[in-house]
């Protein structure tokens, strides 16, 4: 056997782990691919190396959460984000040289069957690959064949935004009419590839639609009709259905952590794929660690405001909705925000004892709560262990509302009333809301906080501006910290300037004790360096004027937390990431995104 010994731009761009290959045109990689059991190790690498593991089931850098160690690069932003000299930001072309040999490989097993469905499994992961690229740099090159160390595509440009989107969506094509049909919990079949074809349509439709800045072969319209057509067929034929079992107080988070009865089991009703966790096997997570643990995640006041009350009526068109206390804010609203953030009467699934919020877990106040198990899985630690609870990676719900708004954005098509009726109303069902109501949001839009400049999003015009603000708010609620939605969303919004809205906590009248879930009992007092010889309240927070945690107004306010950590994001750059230098400096066709290679004031 022949080792190859590549040129390290070669092995950024087309290396595998091991460059120990058997030649493609001999008979050994016949007796590799003798049956259906070595395809399936051999795609079993693209499932560890493309799909969400234990570190990105949950999103971190976005808006609407953030850790309480500190804010991530992409939420800082300016010279925070850097630049990468090799292998930075996903550029990483390894998976992709393991899928083309399989592809080109696969047709000497003569298990026929088998060679469908691989091949199929193999194009829909060749198309993620891609996606996963498209979404982060625009236009890159294809290869679709293993290259030798003299093919003169090692050195090839970018190709178009719309070619790379054009071929993944024929690799998903592919998948779709080879995938089997059936229900697999960890494996991918036909219903994964329709929806990773409603989310790659839905990216490029609006990115086409909002980012006029660039020019492109196809229009927005080409890509939404493609969403909205893919994400209907799934509709119309998949075997899965929205998890209901008539409790909205409970349903929404069954999903994510389980029942009392099914402890930390997929939810095999709606997610058609998850990951699967086994301590015994050395595989965990810590999904509730990273939502309740001193180390987790804090909600932004902001995302707290976007849910409606329970009779569907919006919570900032209240009089005063902006300095309500914890208690007022948080009663009466939409169901599913008692079952993401901890909210007065909060017990874990299963458990007698209530929870107060804690500021040593969210520098504001809202603490997360959406992936938290239940107490019978909590080990004897508590929440500082690891946990194997199963965990979706891809529902459908993301592709009900991918297709309400990609028939809400556009030009050539007239959303419906049956449109929502179809998809987001089955999601408003489970949590006991009211109906979108077309016809009303699009006559009352909500200008005063989803369409503002300090809250939302001030790019979206047009007759349907009203029902694509509520779209927007019942995708940021659905999919609230579930992998990479967020920050994807804003960008392909053009809503970059979302990051640098206000961090806010809860809102205080002042220094000293508060009950915040108004049992009689005071839970948390705010002081200003030194706690009141007469407070009773069983917990402090510090909120002084120069520290890192401060009042907006003074000794009153909303909690701001990180308030002496610049936030910027550049609207001529951000939206992409940078191509690493090293590999511009050996194959000088590959163009830098736009403002990469300026430098950026210090921050």
């Amino acid at each position: 056997m022949k080792k190859i010994i590549l040129l390290p731009f070669l092995l950024l761009i087309i290396a595998s782990c091991s460059l120990d290959r058997y030649p493609l045109d001999t008979e050994s990689v016949g007796s590799y691919y003798a049956d259906e059991a070595q395809l399936r190790t051999a795609t079993n690498l693209f499932y560890q190396r493309l799909l969400p593991g234990s570190g990105t089931i949950w999103e971190s850098a976005s808006d609407l959460y953030f850790g309480s160690k500190g804010l991530t690069a992409l939420q800082r932003g300016g010279n925070q984000r850097k630049t990468p000299s090799s292998d930075g930001d996903n550029w990483n072309w390894t998976t992709l040289r393991s899928i083309n040999e399989l592809l080109d490989a696969i047709d000497v097993c003569p298990d026929k069957d088998a060679v469908k469905k691989y091949k199929g499994i193999s194009y829909f992961f060749r198309a993620y690959f891609y996606w996963l690229k498209l979404r982060d740099f625009g236009g890159v090159p294809w290869f679709e064949h293993p290259l030798s160390t003299v093919d003169p595509d090692l050195y090839k440009a970018r190709d178009s935004r719309d070619f790379i989107a054009g071929k993944i969506l024929e690799d998903l094509d592919r998948a779709i009419a080879m995938l089997p049909d059936g229900k697999e919990a960890f494996r991918i079949t036909k219903w994964e590839a329709l929806a990773v074809k409603s989310r790659v349509a839905l990216f490029e439709g609006t990115w086409h639609k909002y980012h006029d800045e660039f020019t492109y072969e196809k229009d927005a319209d080409y890509y939404l009709k493609i969403a909205a057509e893919a994400a209907d067929e799934f509709m119309a034929s998949s075997p899965y259905v929205i998890y209901n079992t008539g409790n909205p107080a409970t349903d929404y988070q069954a999903v994510f952590a389980g029942t009392t009865e099914n402890p930390g089991v997929i939810n095999e009703a709606e997610v058609m794929f998850g990951r699967n966790y086994k301590l015994t096997m050395g595989q965990s997570h810590f999904a509730s660690r990273s939502t309740w643990g001193d180390n987790g995640m804090c909600v932004n006041k902001k995302f707290v405001d976007m849910f409606l009350m329970a009779d569907g009526s919006r919570f900032t068109d209240q009089a005063g909705w902006d300095t309500k206390q914890f208690y007022d804010e948080m009663t009466g609203r939409d169901p599913r925000l008692s079952q993401i953030v901890r909210c007065p009467g909060y017990h874990r699934i299963g458990g007698k004892s209530t929870w107060v919020p804690s500021f040593t877990n969210s520098l504001t106040g809202y603490n997360c709560c959406k992936y938290a198990v239940s107490e019978e899985l909590v080990a004897t630690d508590g929440a500082w262990s690891g946990e194997d609870t199963d965990l979706p990676v891809f529902r459908m719900a993301e592709v009900l509302l991918n297709y309400a708004e990609a028939q809400a954005e556009r030009s050539d098509y007239n959303i419906t009333q049956d449109d929502i009726d179809k998809s987001i109303k089955l999601l408003r069902d489970r949590a006991g809301m009211p109906n979108l109501n077309v016809a009303a949001a699009n006559a009352s839009p909500d200008d005063n906080y989803l369409g503002s400049a300090k809250y939302g999003y001030t790019n979206v015009k047009g007759a349907n501006k009203g029902v694509i603000l509520e779209i927007r708010r019942e995708r940021a609620v659905e999919l609230a910290q579930e992998l990479d939605f967020r920050w994807y969303d804003l960008m392909r919004w053009k809503a970059g300037k979302c990051m640098t809205q206000d961090l806010r906590g809860m809102y205080f009248p002042g220094y000293g004790d508060y009950d915040l879930d108004n049992d009689g009992t005071m839970d948390i007092c705010v002081h200003n360096g030194t706690v009141p010889g007469t407070s009773t309240a069983a917990a402090q927070v510090k909120v002084a004027t120069g520290a890192s945690v401060v009042f907006s107004d003074g000794n009153k306010g909303y909690i701001v937390p990180y308030s002496t950590t610049k936030r910027n994001f550049d609207e001529e750059r951000d939206y992409l990431f940078p191509l690493p230098t090293d590999e511009i400096g050996i194959n000088p066709k590959l163009e830098q995104n736009p403002g990469w290679d300026m430098p950026k004031e210090t921050q």
